[in-house]
């Protein structure tokens, strides 16, 4: 025998192979019983999830009461919608200073705005000093809204003192230089029988006489903007205030959020902006057509926030969120499905909803007649967020926000 030939030989056998077909009726019986144990378990854990789900959609009330709406399909963002990036060459200003930089005005260099913890603050060389509040803290929540106050829209009249509006306080006039505050139409006042619970914008005529205002809502109030929206509640107003009678008329009713506000260069027609419908309104104050109402642009983009002029004859508009075609705009989807919109809100608060809102942002530049002359984007908000109003003033857009904390600053030049 050769050497080979005995190792081949005295090689020890292979283990035999242990398959599942051979395991024991104890193995078999134990594993089945792992796996009825696990069965049971996530159906136990399934049942005890979705029962308080369905009770709580059976059981809760909604705090909206949606009906249904309908809208044309988005505009395609191409063109002069073409998505870019333009608000990103944006700077941020005193970024952690002040929060929610709504509306901003101007007189010379001086910059005035409104802010979340209800001030009227002062911006001048590269201060920022508080010159008025109407409310008293604490000012840290949206709960703390209605007593603080949060002043919204801000103007400036003839005699260099500012118009500002107070969401829930009413419209006032402040002298910037003495602090003087002045309270000239109080919230509390009903107009022709209904509450104003949501001041929002105001446009002031060059002689200072009449002042235009949105209330956006006698049910809702501004902290409450979400369920507004979500709602389509049709209960916004456009008003007129005469400074000398002090008489108060309501121009336009039965907006869906009545928002920014804007008289014409001629002052012959106010333009507001109807945010929930994607659209802007035409009331025309003076002139033959005095009285009339038309529709001055429809099937926006997005949804308009506040009205301001552009140098160029028009107007700067900015949507506080957008309506992206090609793409998937939640609240058209939901516009036509009121039952989801109450089961949202049976499950869910406004703050983490929002938290689904899209950070892109969105300014237009509409020509005299309407049509959207160019567009400035931010697609996933790194610079400007939030953006409520594109004040220009000095060959530079200043951008408020409703919600950031910091002002943006952009040069027209570099677009």
């Amino acid at each position: 025998m050769s050497e080979a030939a005995g190792l081949r030989q005295r090689r020890p056998p292979r283990p035999p192979v242990v398959t599942d077909d051979s395991q024991t009726p104890e193995a078999q019986d134990g594993s089945s019983f792992s796996g009825r144990v696990f069965r049971v378990t996530f159906l136990m854990l399934a049942v005890s999830f979705t029962v308080p789900l369905l009770g709580a959609m059976m059981l809760l009330d909604s705090p909206i009461d949606p009906q249904p709406l309908s809208f044309k399909e988005p505009p395609l963002l191409h063109g002069v919608l073409q998505p870019n990036t333009k608000l990103r060459q944006a700077e941020r200003l005193f970024e952690n200073q002040l929060v929610g930089p709504e509306s901003i005005t101007n007189i010379g260099d001086v910059i005035f705005t409104g802010t979340a913890d209800g001030r009227v603050i002062k911006i001048e060389n590269g201060e920022i000093d508080t010159i008025a509040r109407f409310g008293s803290g604490p000012c840290k929540t949206r709960d703390d809204e209605p007593t603080c106050g949060r002043p919204l829209g801000i103007r400036v009249g003839p005699n260099g003192t500012l118009f500002v509006v107070d969401a829930y306080k009413g419209l006032f006039e402040v002298n910037p230089w003495t602090r003087e505050v002045k309270l000239l139409l109080s919230s509390d006042i009903p107009i022709e029988g209904r509450k104003m619970s949501f001041v929002n914008d105001l446009t002031i005529t060059r002689d200072g006489r009449k002042i235009y205002f949105t209330d956006s809502s006698s049910k809702w109030q501004r902290r409450d903007f979400l369920l507004l929206v979500m709602e389509g509640t049709d209960d916004g107003r456009l008003l007129e205030y005469d400074t000398e009678t002090k008489e108060v008329k309501v121009l336009l009713d039965q907006l869906r959020f009545a928002n920014g506000v804007q008289l014409s260069p001629d002052e012959d027609f106010v333009l507001v902006a109807e945010l929930t419908m994607a659209r802007i309104r035409r009331v025309y104050v003076s002139g033959l057509m005095k009285g009339g109402v038309d529709m001055f642009v429809e099937n926006l983009p997005g949804f308009p926030d506040n009205i301001r002029p552009s140098s160029s004859g028009g107007y700067w508009v900015c949507m506080s969120s957008i309506r992206p075609n090609p793409g998937f705009s939640m609240l058209d989807f939901l516009s036509e499905r009121p039952y989801i919109k109450r089961m949202i809100f049976k499950l869910f608060s406004q703050e983490t909803v929002m938290k689904f809102v899209p950070r892109y942002s969105l300014a237009l530049e509409l020509s005299s007649s309407g049509t959207i002359q160019r567009s400035l984007h931010d697609p996933d908000g790194q610079v400007a967020t939030y953006i409520s109003e594109a004040h220009e003033h000095d060959g530079y857009l200043y951008l408020g926000s409703f919600r950031s904390p910091f002002l943006c600053r952009l040069s027209l030049q570099s677009l």
